[in-house]
Parts: structure tokens; sequence; C-alpha cells
């Protein structure tokens, strides 16, 4: 019988590329990340809830300019995409570390009801998008009465 046979572990190979990620990217994180490029898309931070009346967005857009955001809702889902073209730096400079590098931001969104896209609201403030999305009137709760008893009852 040959000594040098060795017994195979399926999950061998799936164990060392976990162990590799988690040692990886959570003691280092920014090996993750891919690097800034000023052609890339890269998401925008959002804080997203809802109320009886609309579905409420509070997005980071710092250093964005509000005319070169476009917002747009179909098919019940949000999309936000911004351009930052020009950070007024020349090309002349010679960067040590670029992460405000002008580039493309979008995200898009399931939104969890039918909102009313005519009526929605979005103001900028201080680098933040705020937008109210105006629940369609079929999404709204319905609160029902109970009338007085006629002397009826249900049967």
């Amino acid at each position: 019988m040959n000594s040098n046979l060795t017994q195979w572990d399926p999950f061998s190979d799936l164990r060392k590329t976990m162990d590799s990620l988690f040692d990886q990217g959570f003691s280092r994180p920014w090996r993750l990340m891919t690097p800034w490029d000023h052609n890339a898309e890269v998401g925008l931070p959002v804080d997203i809830w809802e109320t009886d009346e609309a579905i409420v967005l509070k997005g980071a857009l710092p250093g964005i300019d509000p005319e070169q955001v476009d917002i747009n809702v179909t098919n019940d889902v949000l999309t936000i995409k911004a351009e930052n073209t020009s950070d007024g730096i020349g090309e002349q400079v010679k960067f040590y570390r670029r992460e405000l590098s002008p580039a493309s931001l979008s995200r898009s969104f399931g939104l969890p009801v039918p909102v009313d896209a005519d009526k929605a609201e979005a103001r900028y403030q201080h680098g933040m998008l705020y937008l109210t999305l105006p629940k369609a009137e079929v999404a709204r709760p319905k609160q029902i009465r109970i009338g007085a008893s006629n002397g009826h009852t249900l049967a």
C-alpha cells in the first residue's frame, strides 16, 4: 500500500479563499476597494425611510452641482445619477492621494410601494439631497370607520 496518498478535502480551496478574504478584507479593507478612476461610477450613500404618506431619501452628494443631478422613477425603481465633471484642479499637479476625483455617481433603488412621481419634491442643501416621493393613492393606508349600528347583524 502506498503511504503517500492524501485524503481529498473538497472544501480545502474554498476554506483557503475565505480565510484569505477575511484576513485581507477585514484587517485591510482598502484592498477590497477598486482604485478611483475619474470615469468610474460609484455609489452614493443614502438613508431611505417610509412614512404613511411618502418614501423619503437623504443622500450625500458633496461637491456636486445640483444641475448635474438626474432623478427619475420608472416602474417603481428610483434612479439617481450625478456627474462631477470638474474639481477645478489642473492636470499639471502630482497627486499623492486622490479620493475626491471627478466621477459619475449612480444608484438605483427598488421602491417598496408605488409612488406619485409627479408630486415628488427634491432639494439640495450643504451637499445633501433630500427627496420626498409621495405614495400613490393606492399605496396609502386607508382607515375604515365602523358606522353606527342600525340593528342589522352580519350573517
